[in-house]
């Protein structure tokens, strides 16, 4: 936290930190107490009800093996409906693990959110792929790294959109029913190092990573999303597939140490067997439901801006944090553009 307390001081702006897990909102506070920056920081563990919209998404893998593990998306949400609620023009999202070494980049990024519906900074240090990209670019292939949540500016009119639960919710976050909105990169952060394969993250990984791929595939070849019916996921789970046999065969012939070779078999291994596990109509069902889920979100931002005008004209981080439920570890008014972090 500490990189990010000191970039929202060097930039003047608020710090809005939503913790859960292993840190919290207490410590956090205690570490800015001496730096000169705005700071908001929540415990995310035990929101008031109603806070967030019950999605149809979480509802289609709730009880089952892709339900998911993580609290990304609520995070992402969160900060989308505080900002929403204060009035703030645009947001920078940073995961926890992200620095940024030049906070002029940042300051480029959220002005451009005025013609971008989102503009990232391009990740360095540690590519932001999945386990399955991840053990393809060691093989030898070649893999692009597209823009992504943990490093992204977002302006207003993009906080119509939401974060769904599930791997590459910053790519479902990008697209509308017309396909994907328009985006940029400049300048760059630094992700820091970490080992990839991981069986379970593999597993976790997997719906997220067939459903956007087949998404911007079916982009990328000049159709709309409405073309994703269950004969074409049955077409794009078969290649999704048959890349992955790619992959193993890729890191059993160019991988030649062999811990790291059978490290990264097991886990793409448990990649194929997930991705074989997925049906095509698991698929169609998914998206119908994240259509409908855009609808449901952008009805709650509009609830909440009506219960906003009904109270106080102020847009302070305190009136928002009263309206919401939320109780802080500290809140101070913001002055420019605001950065959301997740830890």
């Amino acid at each position: 936290m500490e990189p990010a307390i000191k970039l929202a001081a060097d930039l003047e702006c608020p710090l809005l930190v939503l913790c859960s897990g292993w840190s919290s909102a207490a410590e956090v506070a205690a570490l800015a107490e001496s730096s000169d920056v705005e700071l908001i920081a929540i415990d995310v563990t035990d929101l008031p009800t109603g806070l967030l919209p019950r999605f149809r998404t979480s509802e289609l893998l709730e009880g089952t093996k892709f339900a998911p593990t993580t609290d990304i998306s609520l995070k992402r949400n969160l900060g989308i409906l505080f900002a929403h609620m204060a009035g703030w023009r645009r947001i920078v999202f940073l995961d926890d693990d992200i620095t940024v070494p030049e906070p002029v980049d940042l300051r480029v990024a959220a002005g451009l959110t005025d013609t971008y519906a989102g503009v990232g900074l391009a990740i360095t240090g540690h590519p932001d792929n999945s386990v399955v990209c991840h053990a393809y670019r060691r093989a030898g292939g070649l893999q692009d790294v597209f823009i992504g949540g943990g490093a992204l500016a977002v302006g207003r009119e993009s906080m119509w959109s939401f974060f769904p639960a599930i791997y590459n919710e910053d790519w479902f976050f990008l697209l509308d029913s017309d396909g994907l909105r328009p985006t940029a990169v400049t300048g760059r952060v630094t992700q820091k190092p970490n080992d990839p394969f991981s069986s379970a993250r593999a597993r976790t990984e997997e719906l997220g990573d067939c459903l956007a791929e087949g998404l911007f595939w079916l982009l990328d070849d000049g159709k709309s999303i409405n073309d994703a019916d269950a004969t074409y996921w049955c077409e794009s789970l078969r290649r999704r597939a048959d890349f992955i046999t790619e992959v193993l065969d890729m890191v059993s012939s160019q991988i030649t140490d062999r811990y790291q070779r059978s490290k990264m078999l097991n886990s793409v291994l448990a990649a194929r067997g997930r991705c074989l596990s997925i049906s095509p109509e698991l698929c169609e069902d998914y998206v119908h439901a994240w259509k409908a889920d855009r609808n449901r979100w952008q009805r709650h931002l509009t609830q909440f801006q009506l219960i906003r005008r009904r109270g106080r004209q102020s847009h302070g981080p305190g009136e928002v944090l009263a309206l919401l439920g939320l109780t802080p570890m500290a809140e101070h008014l913001p002055r420019q553009v605001p950065i959301a972090v997740g830890v």
